[in-house]
């Protein structure tokens, strides 16, 4: 098939503009987050597995940590290809492209080989409990097989948000999804000749949707002419100055992602200590952020992308304005989301089938969790503004301050002190603010501007 006549490359400064590229990334987002979500609920009414939720939590933070490696990479990329596109130059954009597929799957090798050699050793001494530290292993050791899928299907993203072009995100996204939620029922519970696999059944799921959403999407660039207007492949050997300049942008953002999940999985070792109810309650909290939180990352994807632009276009005074615009949109509409979780949260606590003493939990710690995320739709996209201006390194410095605050709050409050789950979750609160503060400054400061990558 043709290619259609190419899409303009170069973005404008809109309301309608933002909400047209941020729309898209929100669905591409959220989609996979209900996959979570899903995965959750069917495992919470596998009876035959009542620990299931519980472990769900531990292994899902686990896999986001390689996950979120994949978005720092990811990020970066972005960055650079919006401001190739920006400064209007496709050809090098398929270039880019080429080589961040290559360090993904070195990337996807080292996380396969570390979950069989490393992980174990360092689950054993931390999970008490032996039949979570079992089921968590053998999990992971079946879940990890998706990532080079995962981080393929990722860099798609870069791409496509890259160019101006994010509404071609949501076929793959439909096509993992449909696809997930079959998948899970299937070999979750079973059906026919096939035999319930309870929750390694979730894992096999995952890895088969993430491999169905990529070929997916691939095709579909390929049928729009996109594969052909920037030769996506056929620059696929080793190009060092390519790399370099990726792995300039991308490597702090994938520590800054990588280290930040990775406190996520400490606060999750540290609930089990609790017990299993304090970590079905945080399993969930965990859903009601990757959910909800994906309208916070689709509007800082979106800043990203066209602050980023803008710049290569030589119009870096409009940045400040276009992240004012970004913040109230994204901010409007998570606190939408909120209010309507505040108002009914019996009704979303209910779907995981656990009954009413988890709803009861559940309650306070969901209060503290959803305000938080206003927070977080304001960070993100300041955060992500540094991160458009090619400053990773700032980013990361960022990054890191926030998680010393973090890690030493959740220490104090769990283990330290033995405060209740819902104040050990104000370290959400703590976590955001962190990166909020240096991230304005920052910007206030003007150091950012310049900047050239």
């Amino acid at each position: 098939m043709q290619p259609t006549s190419s899409p303009s490359l170069q973005v404008e400064v809109s309301n309608k503009a933002i909400i047209k590229m941020a729309l898209p990334i929100s669905l591409a987002i959220l989609i996979p987050q209900l996959n979570f979500v899903i995965n959750n609920i069917f495992l919470g009414h596998f009876a035959a597995d009542a620990a299931a939720l519980a472990v769900a939590g531990i292994t899902g933070v686990y896999y986001l940590i390689f996950a979120a490696i994949g978005y720092g990479l990811n990020n970066g990329l972005q960055t650079l290809i919006a401001r190739r596109a920006g400064e209007n130059k496709p050809d090098e954009i398929g270039k880019l492209f080429s080589q961040g597929i290559i360090i993904g799957l070195l990337l996807a090798i080292t996380g396969i080989v570390l979950t069989y050699t490393l992980t174990p050793i360092l689950f054993g001494i931390i999970i008490k409990d032996p039949i979570i530290l079992e089921k968590a292993i053998t999990f992971l050791q079946i879940r990890i097989w998706g990532l080079p899928f995962l981080y393929v299907y990722q860099l798609r993203n870069a791409l496509l948000v890259g160019t101006n072009q994010s509404r071609y995100l949501v076929a793959g996204t439909i096509a993992e999804a449909s696809s997930n939620v079959l998948l899970d029922y299937l070999l979750i519970f079973g059906f026919g000749v096939i035999s319930p696999l309870g929750f390694n059944g979730a894992a096999i799921a995952s890895i088969l949707s993430e491999a169905i959403g990529m070929f997916v999407i691939f095709w579909v660039i390929s049928r729009k002419g996109i594969t052909k207007q920037f030769s996506l492949f056929t620059k696929l050997y080793w190009n060092a100055e390519a790399q370099r300049s990726i792995l300039t942008v991308s490597a702090p953002l994938m520590f800054q992602h990588a280290i930040s999940i990775i406190s996520w999985q400490y606060f999750f070792l540290l609930v089990e200590h609790q017990g299993s109810m304090a970590l079905k309650v945080s399993n969930v909290m965990r859903n009601i952020f990757g959910v909800f939180g994906c309208f916070c990352w689709a509007f800082a994807a979106t800043a990203n992308s066209m602050v980023s632009n803008i710049i290569g276009q030589g119009r870096q005074e409009e940045a400040i304005g276009l992240i004012k615009k970004i913040i109230r949109l994204s901010f409007s509409t998570v606190l939408v989301v909120v209010l309507f979780i505040n108002l009914f949260p019996s009704v979303f606590l209910s779907l995981f089938g656990q009954g009413p003493l988890f709803v009861a939990e559940a309650i306070p710690v969901l209060r503290v969790v959803t305000t938080a995320l206003l927070l977080s739709c304001i960070a993100t996209v300041l955060l992500n503004t540094v991160t458009a201006s090619g400053n990773t390194r700032i980013t990361f410095l960022i990054e890191v301050g926030a998680i010393v605050n973090y890690c030493i709050y959740i220490y104090l409050t769990l283990e330290y002190f033995q405060l209740s789950l819902s104040v050990g979750w104000m370290s959400e609160w703590i976590y955001w603010l962190s990166l909020l503060i240096p991230s304005l400054l920052y910007l206030r400061s003007n150091r950012w501007k310049g900047k050239k990558i």
